[in-house]
């Protein structure tokens, strides 16, 4: 979906196909005519903007075989579906019954990553419509924490280095000028935005830069104003942004609250938990400063004895359809996405142009609130479109043909 920023810039929506798995070329073409296609037809448009995820092996041999990356790019031009941007996050098994701890690896110091991310980077370059000369890949921040040691922190930055040179080196050979942002993500060697200034600082490339996930933002407890701020005074590109809500519990010493949120752990992800910091000292007049949050890799062990202290509002890492907030006592953070969005494209300027609704756990939500059919999904996607659409003309965006 395409909107007319009052700038006179077109702002991409898309959502992101991690949601389907499928690891190999047929896969993710069978996704295209099962799944977005539907979707698509049921917002009425001529032309649905997708978040591509495509595994290791599937990019490998896109770039490859030439004729299998065109005849990708015309089975989404039959089906009325446009790429501009990619999710690289997952390498692997994002399908995968257990996922976990694996879907950060390989990370940024391993070669797999970076030659990975290249070939993502060849075939958004082919993929891209005639009329879009600009592409966007999200990728992991560097490594997950405990494998995030100097001497491989400083192995990512050469490599992300490299990466901006191939970016380079691809936009003079195609004329298609592409960027990677890193993804900030709890429990990762970059768990917030502030912590992406200094590694984006001392790459200061400007094909690498930061994606914003609004889930991740509001797990952290961050405020989006005040991020966004830092960011752009440290002038780190917003690469792009993904459109994601958290599940919030305000009162989690409570029984009734602890039993509701048990409903949400579950097996596939990690959903990395993390207690609201207190404020600690005010800096000229502005908003207290809050010490960083108390925080669990997964939402079982939050709720195991006093690992998480019980008097502050817990948040999780679990993407909560944007347009059906839990039942009380829990909500989301759907307030976090909205006051994002409206500094990321509410201004006289986008600070992005690419947005990507990501819900990829619709299948692991409790039992009961699972879609039992690929229709029954293509209505929840649709209907989290619909909601991102309407906050986007809300800001005085025109949503385009």
């Amino acid at each position: 979906m395409r909107f007319r920023h009052p700038d006179g810039s077109t702002v991409h929506l898309a959502y992101c196909t991690n949601v389907h798995p499928a690891e190999t070329l047929d896969g993710v073409l069978a996704q295209l005519r099962d799944d977005c296609e539907p979707v698509r037809r049921r917002l009425g448009r001529d032309r649905l903007g997708i978040g591509l995820w495509l595994a290791g092996d599937a990019a490998h041999a896109l770039v490859t075989d030439p004729s299998a990356l065109r005849g990708l790019r015309g089975e989404l031009d039959r089906r009325g579906l446009e790429v501009v941007t990619l999710n690289g996050f997952p390498y692997r098994g994002f399908g995968a019954e257990e996922v976990k701890y694996r879907v950060y690896r390989p990370d940024w110091a391993e070669t797999e990553r970076l030659e990975y991310t290249t070939a993502l980077a060849r075939v958004l370059a082919g993929l891209l419509p005639d009329d879009v000369t600009e592409g966007s890949i999200s990728t992991l921040p560097l490594a997950w924490r405990t494998a995030a040691t100097d001497d491989r922190l400083a192995a990512a930055r050469t490599a992300l280095v490299a990466l901006a040179e191939r970016l380079d080196a691809l936009a003079e050979l195609t004329g298609r000028s592409l960027r990677v942002g890193l993804e900030p993500e709890p429990g990762c060697a970059v768990e917030t935005t502030g912590d992406a200034i200094a590694p984006l600082t001392a790459i200061a490339h400007h094909r690498i830069g930061i994606c914003v996930d609004t889930c991740h933002l509001a797990t952290s407890f961050e405020d989006p104003h005040t991020a966004l701020d830092a960011l752009a005074e440290a002038h780190v590109p917003v690469v792009k942004s993904q459109l994601s809500a958290a599940l919030h519990a305000e009162h989690p010493r409570l029984p009734s609250v602890r039993e509701a949120l048990a409903a949400f752990a579950e097996p596939r992800f990690l959903h990395q938990t993390r207690a609201m910091p207190a404020p600690t000292s005010a800096r000229g007049g502005r908003t207290p400063v809050a010490a960083g949050p108390h925080g669990t890799d997964d939402l079982d062990e939050a709720l195991r004895g006093d690992a998480l202290p019980g008097t502050a509002p817990w948040r999780a890492h679990f993407h909560v359809p944007l347009h059906a907030a839990p039942a009380a006592p829990l909500t989301s953070t759907l307030p976090v996405l909205k006051a994002a969005l409206t500094r990321l494209v509410g201004g006289p300027h986008p600070l992005t142009r690419h947005l990507e609704v990501e819900t990829y756990t619709w299948q692991a939500l409790p039992p009961g609130l699972r879609p039992r059919t690929r229709a029954q999904l293509a209505d929840g996607i649709a209907a989290e479109l619909t909601l991102a659409r309407d906050l986007l003309t809300d800001l005085g965006l025109k949503e385009l043909p």
